[in-house]
């Protein structure tokens, strides 16, 4: 299966793994945080080199950290209403970018999740 993929991909794919197994739940946050975050960076550089093959994974995975992040939101926490609209207007925002690409909406959507993972570290 990995040899298939370019070095790059197969390597950041062991490394997503690696992070994940034996993670905590604000841990595995943080790492669906930052693969949504350089999946959407990924797909608007691609965009921008007429890579549609690149764009389309990179979107793929966005929607995959989306879906993660809203299966791991508890109904009991206090902010899960919002978390879940956000999340799901997320989710919008990339399946219509699926379509019909829009790099600037994209741009917008990454800098919110940026913002929000970097004050979810404290920092």
């Amino acid at each position: 299966m990995l040899l298939q993929q370019s070095p790059h991909e197969a390597y950041r794919r062991v490394d997503f793994d690696a992070r994940v197994n034996g993670a905590k739940s604000d841990e595995l946050v943080h790492v669906c945080y930052e693969h949504l975050v350089g999946a959407l960076g990924t797909a608007i550089h691609a965009q921008r080199n007429g890579d549609n093959d690149l764009k389309s994974r990179s979107m793929t995975r966005a929607l995959t950290a989306i879906t993660a992040l809203q299966m791991g939101v508890s109904s009991e926490h206090e902010m899960s209403g919002a978390l879940n609209q956000f999340y799901a207007a997320s989710r919008r925002a990339i399946l219509d970018s699926a379509v019909a690409f829009d790099p600037n909406r994209m741009a917008t959507l990454r800098e919110d999740f940026v913002e929000i993972g970097q004050a979810l570290k404290g920092g």
